[in-house]
């Protein structure tokens, strides 16, 4: 049971139709202070209707959307956010630090120019006219726009896209370190490893519903999936007819195959290859979990 203190955002049963599409169909969501909640859903889950409705930018057809206990659009709640959205307008001709100090003016008690400038990695790139930056330092840019301002509250959408590796996990640092803070993070993804490092809760969508949600290893355990990989002779396609085999595939020497009896089938690998080696067995990631969840949802809707 959450107290009413303990949540900075929620929603109740929010339907959102747009003309015959229901974008939303009665998702509650609620997010807690201090918390990384990862939303993950395919394209048209309804990812982005749910985080414009916390943002106050559409209304809900159905049910209600809170910040802080707020309407989401009174200027009261918004102080207290920070925001990364897929893609931003911003004047090209600014330089960053012009952009950041701009930026920071509109809250009540923002970081220093040089804390917001560390955080998000673009000290560097102070001096730097926004519009001759790649898109990568944009990004980072964008990054450090969204958290100048000592929010509550930060709504990532897709924040990594375009960064390197590195970039990537200084990111990633800087998220770990917000949340450190006590601030809430929502971030919604596509690299599923990302929601894997960092999520503290995750929520899957689909279809504008909420299809599971819980901790990475709670959803790991919903799907009772193992990969096994080895080094053997063994076919590929014959391994992949053995009862309780999922999928079997060849990468170079070794065989990698999903199972969810994975006792069952170990066994019969070694019956079957005496020189059987260099042998690896995991149980499923996030990555399995998601697809197998969503594959769910398609079935059952194409049977309906």
């Amino acid at each position: 049971m959450h107290t009413s203190s303990d949540v900075v955002a929620r929603l109740c049963g929010v339907v959102k139709r747009y003309g015959h599409l229901t974008a939303l169909d009665g998702v509650d969501l609620v997010l807690q202070r201090g918390e990384l909640l990862a939303v993950l859903g395919p394209n048209g889950a309804g990812k982005s209707t749910s985080i414009s409705l916390l943002l106050g930018l559409i209304r809900p057809d159905g049910g209600r959307a809170e910040l802080f206990g707020m309407d989401p659009q009174q200027i009261d709640a918004r102080r207290r956010i920070g925001v990364m959205l897929q893609s931003a307008m911003l004047p090209l001709t600014l330089r960053v630090g012009e952009l950041l100090r701009l930026v920071a003016s509109y809250y009540p008690n923002p970081r220093t120019l040089e804390e917001s400038a560390a955080l998000a990695g673009v000290t560097d790139l102070l001096q730097r006219p926004y519009g001759k930056l790649s898109g990568g330092q944009q990004r980072r840019v964008q990054f450090a726009l969204a958290l100048c301002g000592r929010p509550e509250l930060v709504f990532l959408d897709e924040p990594t896209v375009g960064m390197d590796i590195d970039a990537r996990r200084k990111l990633w640092s800087a998220m770990r370190a917000l949340v450190a803070e006590g601030c809430s993070v929502v971030l919604t993804t596509h690299y599923l490893e990302e929601a894997e490092a960092l999520a503290q809760r995750v929520v899957v969508m689909a279809k504008g519903r909420v299809l599971s949600e819980g901790s990475v290893d709670a959803l790991r355990a919903q799907v009772p999936l193992a990969r096994i990989r080895c080094v053997t002779d063994l076919d590929a396609t014959a391994v992949s007819t053995w009862p309780q085999v999922t999928s079997a595939e060849r990468e170079g020497v070794r065989l990698r195959i999903s199972t969810g009896a994975p006792e069952n089938v170990l066994r019969r690998l070694l019956e079957a290859d005496a020189s059987l080696c260099e042998l690896e067995v995991q149980r499923a990631g996030l990555a399995e979990a998601f697809t197998e969840l969503t594959r769910e949802e398609n079935a059952e809707q194409e049977a309906a």
